[in-house]
């Protein structure tokens, strides 16, 4: 299937969300200056972003046509298997996409790559344009990603490119039933974090780094922990209970494991209120998770396919 039409998703600038806030750059300025802030560092970052943005819009707009969509409207956007998908930003731009395009390609371009890591942004405002080509020659190579999927008792799904939480709203614990492998238990916890491999170097790493430092406190020697190598097209995903309770009502027994296709995990939320299932990070994208409700947490039937290059 030929594609026929171009989807720059970007994302706004933390200095045009300030001015957003402030109603006027020199407003935003005064607020940043005054809390003792460096506001040429908004400034320097809004630069590398345009400078980015103008070239890749103007060499993608000269090759097909193409639509301008931002991030916010990406959950609510009618994605097509002609379209080819291109997001210019940080790495959580490309993970809070790819969840909602389906089968479409996606090109992942880092537009200031002396500043920031870019996992899962292999294409510079330089040489992007190299994989769109392979794309519309059908020639390009892709990362078949594996993503994970939340789905409640009453049909409600919500998909992960990086990483599932389940657990309070707020700074509250987290009281739920866990099934898993054929083993029950109650905990009261923060919360339950479910990582893919191209999650396991972000959130899931921090929480290994964590644990790795508190053990350095009692045992000298602790074993190094690496989450670096779990390949993204794994059939498999890992869960950790985030800071499990132990108490006379609440156990301790499964707290971390991995979950295979024929294998998912089983959460019966005991939550009043204030429990939710959110993903990547976006706290605004989110399921309710209160009493009495049930989620199975799988690998997802969609994977994401992100472009590399040749």
């Amino acid at each position: 299937m030929s594609i026929e039409q171009a989807i720059l998703v970007r994302d706004k600038t933390r200095l045009e969300r300030l001015i957003e806030r402030f109603n006027t750059i020199g407003q935003a300025k005064f607020y940043i200056e005054r809390s003792g802030g460096n506001f040429a560092i908004y400034e320097q970052e809004h630069r590398h972003f345009y400078t980015s943005w103008e070239k890749v819009f103007k060499q993608l707009s000269l090759r097909i046509p193409m639509k301008t969509l931002y991030r916010e409207h990406v959950p609510r956007f009618l994605f097509s298997e002609r379209q080819l998908v291109l997001a210019l930003g940080q790495d959580g731009l490309v993970a809070n996409t790819a969840k909602y395009i389906g089968n479409c390609p996606l090109i992942g371009i880092n537009p200031n790559p002396e500043s920031y890591d870019g996992v899962l942004l292999p294409y510079s405002s330089e040489n992007f344009l190299q994989g769109v080509e392979q794309v519309l020659d059908g020639v390009h190579h892709c990362s078949q990603i594996t993503m994970a999927e939340a789905k409640l008792n009453d049909g409600q799904r919500l998909l992960a490119f990086n990483d599932l939480f389940i657990g309070p709203s707020s700074h509250t614990s987290a009281r739920y039933q866990l099934n898993y492998q054929g083993q029950s238990e109650f905990q009261s916890s923060s919360g339950i974090l479910v990582s893919t491999g191209a999650g396991s170097t972000g959130w899931l790493s921090s929480v290994i780094n964590m644990s790795q430092s508190v053990n350095k406190l009692f045992q000298p020697s602790p074993e190094h922990i690496s989450a670096s190598h779990i390949p993204w097209d794994i059939q498999m995903l890992i869960f950790v209970v985030r800071e499990p309770f132990l108490s006379r009502s609440s156990s301790i027994e499964l707290t971390a494991g991995r979950i295979y296709p024929e294998q998912p995990l089983q959460i019966e939320s005991y939550m009043p209120h204030n429990g939710v299932i959110f993903s990547d990070g976006i706290e605004s994208d989110f399921l309710h998770f209160r009493a009495g409700t049930r989620v199975e947490i799988g690998l997802a039937k969609e994977r994401a396919s992100l472009v590399l290059p040749a």
